[in-house]
């Protein structure tokens, strides 16, 4: 199964070739600025005929009509991730059940499962990140029929042993100890850890590596999570390609009418403002160059604020490889081998994180010094409009781009379900970046990146 961590994923990508886990970022080119010109006053980046139901137990259905001619994305979406693992101890739960629900019932155990799979000629797949669990297939149009059969069927009665967890539980470990060898994961761990002081986004998507560690004598608890989470009030089915609704309507309400809503679920708590700039070392026995990460809090995401489109552009006005910092650190003077700034969307405020991998440690003091000095300088003297208007519609450009084949749009739609339970917010979201002024980008600038706002985390190798 795919495991995504957005936060590693992200850091690690470029703002001037940002790949966000759902796509919505790409390399941009000069051919693709000219085509994105046309883009700049397009209205609507979603125009595909869409079908809404809500079936009595809650369960949300999507159906979307694009020209993807015999095939067919059929995506499930839990609107749950780290960010619901509210209680101590048990961090990494949400990612632990996209391993767990490939594991069979007992009328589709694992091997018939992947047989079916495997004569529909699909390809079926899950990833986790702070705010969803997601599964996806991508097949046929004609496998519909055995698709909502297969998927309703684990959804529902989802069969494992103790035996079984324990031995899924020890694999998750050695996929943590295995991201571990990236000097990235501690640090993400460090900034996350210090960052939030009470929110669940304290922990990064495959959890503490305490609770990893004790998670295979929690097996009872796996059965109240899955019994919490996975239910048709927590659930939005998306089905996109070469299909109709009275096609896909008829086949969920057959397969999963029965499924019963859940229990009531814990609340995430809130957290508060940060009040002073806080600072981290992780020391680094491998070899590796010194890096810099530092997190600014930045709002949750809402798709009509115009305050998380002027800090998305922001990110790349300040960050990609033509802005003036990036010819500056990486180009000119040579001090900084990579540099990135960006942000995802999430459920409740999060950080806009920036990364640098600096050549020599004597130099990561005056790195930090100078992207503080750049963001300050655009918080008081702004953008070139003409600059701005090029990245606007080079965003725009991209995130209609991405909306390219069928599995693109579910993917695309998946995010904006699990993050607001509709999919009004692309369009919406497609507009607010048109709408991104001068004065937008000064005042983000100078209200989320101040440094009682940031949190910093310098690794530290012993060997360069």
């Amino acid at each position: 199964m795919k495991h995504t961590t957005l936060l590693i994923f992200s850091i690690v990508s470029s703002v001037a070739c940002s790949v966000s886990f759902l796509g919505l970022h790409g390399c941009a080119t000069s051919n693709r600025l000219s085509k994105g010109d046309a883009v700049t006053a397009q209205a609507k980046a979603f125009p595909f005929p869409t079908t809404v139901k809500t079936l009595p137990n809650g369960l949300k259905v999507f159906v979307v009509e694009y020209d993807s001619p015999g095939l067919v994305a059929y995506y499930s979406v839990v609107r749950t991730g780290s960010r619901n693992e509210v209680e101590p101890g048990k961090s990494g739960f949400a990612h632990f059940f996209e391993h767990m629900m490939f594991r069979g019932t007992s009328r589709y155990p694992t091997e018939k499962y992947n047989a079916a799979i495997k004569a529909m000629g699909a390809d079926s797949n899950a990833f986790t990140s702070d705010d969803m669990t997601v599964y996806h297939i991508l097949a046929g149009a004609n496998a519909l029929p055995t698709i909502v059969d297969i998927e309703a069927d684990r959804f529902q009665h989802l069969d494992y042993s103790e035996a079984e967890f324990q031995k899924e539980a020890r694999a998750v470990l050695g996929e943590y100890n295995k991201g571990a060898s990236n000097p990235i994961q501690p640090m993400v761990e460090s900034l996350y850890d210090n960052a939030f002081t009470t929110h669940t986004y304290k922990h990064t998507t495959i959890g503490f590596l305490r609770d990893i560690e004790a998670m295979p004598g929690q097996f009872p608890y796996s059965r109240q999570f899955f019994d919490r989470y996975y239910r048709p009030d927590n659930v939005l089915l998306l089905v996109v390609g070469d299909v109709k609704a009275n096609q896909v309507l008829p086949l969920v309400e057959k397969h999963y009418g029965g499924w019963t809503a859940g229990p009531s679920r814990p609340t995430v708590p809130v957290e508060p403002p940060q009040a002073k700039e806080k600072r981290a070392t992780v020391p680094w026995k491998g070899a590796s160059l010194p890096m810099l990460l530092v997190g600014f809090h930045v709002p949750s995401f809402a798709p009509r604020d115009i305050d998380g489109a002027a800090i998305e552009v922001l990110g790349e006005l300040v960050f990609a490889e033509r802005s003036p910092l990036f010819k500056r650190l990486v180009l000119d003077e040579q001090k900084v081998e990579h540099l990135d700034g960006s942000t995802e969307r999430h459920v409740d405020p999060n950080l806009f994180n920036i990364l640098a991998t600096v050549k020599s440690s004597a130099d990561v003091p005056y790195v930090e010094d100078a992207i503080y000095r750049e963001i300050a300088r655009v918080a008081d003297e702004g953008a070139n409009e003409k600059t701005l208007a090029e990245v606007v519609s080079r965003r725009r450009y991209e995130f209609a781009g991405h909306l390219s084949t069928a599995d693109k749009v579910a993917l695309v739609g998946a995010e904006f379900l699990a993050l607001t339970g509709g999919l009004d917010a692309i369009d919406e979201s497609f507009s607010q970046l048109a709408k991104v002024t001068v004065a937008d980008i000064k005042r983000v600038a100078a209200k989320y990146f101040t440094p009682q706002n940031r949190t910093v985390v310098v690794l530290e190798p012993e060997a360069q």
